[in-house]
């Protein structure tokens, strides 16, 4: 099982309609993010930076970005591009964040 841990930036705004995009997220994407071993996933909003820090565990060896070739996932980066930081291919810009304490 991996940690991982990724920033991304939400555009001032938008909190609420980020949100609300998560409290109906599609069906299809969470079954596919479980399926792909992705799981005790949570986002957290940085009210100051307006920076969204990520969290998730993965079984196995798969990573969270080998998942993005998935059209699933495209449409999803397509939805939420117009409130996000994104790349050119409306990937949210991620940066992964390095782990320096961890207490089970």
């Amino acid at each position: 099982m991996q940690r991982v841990a990724f920033k991304m930036y939400l555009k001032p705004g938008f909190e609420e309609e980020y949100k609300k995009r998560h409290q109906t997220i599609w069906p299809e994407l969470k079954k596919l993010l479980s399926g792909t071993g992705i799981r005790d996933y949570a986002i957290y909003w940085d009210r100051e930076t307006n920076i969204l820090f990520a969290v998730q565990k993965i079984d196995g060896e798969k990573s969270s970005q080998e998942i993005g070739v998935n059209p699933i996932v495209q449409k999803w980066w397509d939805y939420m591009a117009d409130i996000m930081e994104v790349n050119n291919d409306n990937s949210p810009i991620s940066i992964p964040l390095e782990e320096m304490f961890y207490m089970e």
